[in-house]
């Protein structure tokens, strides 16, 4: 054999070797730069720029909890500095991490954001007259994160399957208007709850008709079909609903169910367990799809005709049909959301009422990296920044609600441009498939 024919494997002159040949990808310092910038922001504003001689107190009981926590009250500016130190411990460690070329486990980024977090409700409740409760709060964003985890969950059922949603807002007001109105009639809030599914499914089947069938581009199917959506509802509502409120737009609300001796466990039970049907729906549907998705064989032909359609019709999957139940069931399930803003508000439907949640929770499906746990995750965060604007009102913090509203925003576009790691959609997502 001539010296010509020979391959060499040799990195390429100045890169590391992974020991056997191939170079090692360059090192990224976004995430270890960004904990180290934020951490730094904590450890100034909250405090070493905090006041001194304040306190921040913080209750955790509610009154049918086993047992009662007292009132806990901490030295503001000296916890704040202490929680931001942990902060910026932890980002030395993900800086280690990142120069050893190892990686971190999602509880780095968890415990960082918990430390940042409190820093910062220690600083916002500091010599206020009344504490700051965290158990109310922590119940509070898990409500509202409902129709996020719904629709970002939808999003993924047909991202993953290769169809773009950009309908899941006109799909979360179909369901919350058609939950009303069967809620109104019938006088049950679950009859509505049962309703609302049927509406989302509905709007993902003009999606999937105009997007498979007549292969239109599916980004403009979606934003017609929310315009749809909106131009309906508003019209029904103002010739019907508002016509004759007591009949078809007073819905009853979804009582709250107290799971017994575990809805009694302090902070935990109030959060998780003290919570209306829906969220009990949510905690499943969530668990199903993370099993479904990613240890059946549904999700393995799911994920493969969201990848690489043409490979998945060589073997026999109908890659169009896939397709089309995907998108209809990721619909029912938006619709399922859509019932968060009547039957389990306890609110009548109103013009628009859904006011863009459904794009927020698209952005949710991002940051979570099209997983049901992630989207969770995520959609915990923005109802957490919705939660906290108001609790941070009553008790009198001098913080624009607009600045807590974008907090999440701003996250998203971090986490899209790389800072918590490679978001990578669905390869074939908004490509046809036509044989």
């Amino acid at each position: 054999m001539s010296a010509a024919t020979v391959t060499s494997t040799a990195p390429a002159p100045g890169r590391p070797s992974a020991g056997n040949g191939k170079p090692l990808k360059p090192i990224s310092w976004k995430a270890p730069i960004g904990y180290g910038v934020v951490g730094l922001v904590s450890l100034v504003l909250f405090g070493l720029l905090a006041p001194s001689g304040r306190t921040s107190r913080f209750t955790v009981s509610t009154a049918n909890d086993f047992f009662q926590i007292d009132t806990i009250e901490v030295p503001s500016k000296t916890t704040a500095i202490v929680l931001s130190l942990v902060a910026l411990a932890l980002a030395g460690l993900s800086f280690l991490a990142a120069r050893s070329r190892r990686k971190v486990g999602a509880w780095l980024p968890a415990v960082f954001g918990v430390a940042v977090i409190l820093s910062f409700l220690t600083w916002a409740d500091a010599g206020k007259a009344s504490p700051l409760p965290l158990t109310g709060l922590l119940q509070g964003s898990l409500f509202l994160a409902v129709p996020l985890v719904f629709g970002a969950l939808a999003g993924l059922l047909c991202e993953r399957s290769g169809i773009v949603n950009v309908a899941i807002e006109g799909q979360l007001l179909a369901g919350a208007f058609l939950a009303a109105v069967v809620a109104s009639i019938t006088h049950s809030a679950y009859a509505g709850l049962i309703a609302a599914p049927i509406a989302g499914a509905l709007v993902a089947l003009l999606l999937v008709l105009f997007s498979i069938r007549y292969v239109v581009d599916q980004i403009i199917v979606g934003v017609v079909l929310n315009v749809l959506v909106v131009g309906v509802t508003s019209y029904l509502f103002s010739t019907v609903l508002k016509v004759d409120a007591a009949t078809f737009n007073s819905p009853p609300k979804l009582p709250t169910l107290s799971v017994p001796l575990l809805s009694q466990i302090p902070v935990i039970g109030p959060v998780l367990f003290r919570q209306t049907a829906l969220v009990y729906i949510m905690y499943v549907v969530v668990i199903v799809l993370q099993v479904m998705v990613f240890k059946s064989r549904w999700g393995l032909r799911l994920r493969s005709v969201g990848e690489h359609p043409k490979a998945a019709d060589t073997v026999g999957i109908k890659v169009n049909l896939t397709r089309m139940k995907s998108t209809v069931l990721g619909g029912a399930v938006a619709g399922l959301g859509g019932a968060f803003f009547t039957v389990a508000a306890g609110l009548a439907f109103g013009k628009e009422m859904t006011g863009g949640k459904g794009f927020i929770a698209l952005a949710a499906m991002i940051l979570g990296r099209w997983n049901p746990k992630g989207a969770l995750a995520a959609a915990l965060l923005f109802g957490f920044s919705d939660n906290l604007q108001v609790v941070l009102g009553i008790i009198g913090t001098p913080i624009p609600s607009q600045i807590m509203l974008m907090t999440p925003y701003v996250v998203t576009i971090f986490a899209v441009a790389g800072l918590v790691g490679r978001v990578r959609a669905p390869a074939a997502e908004g490509t046809p498939y036509q044989k």
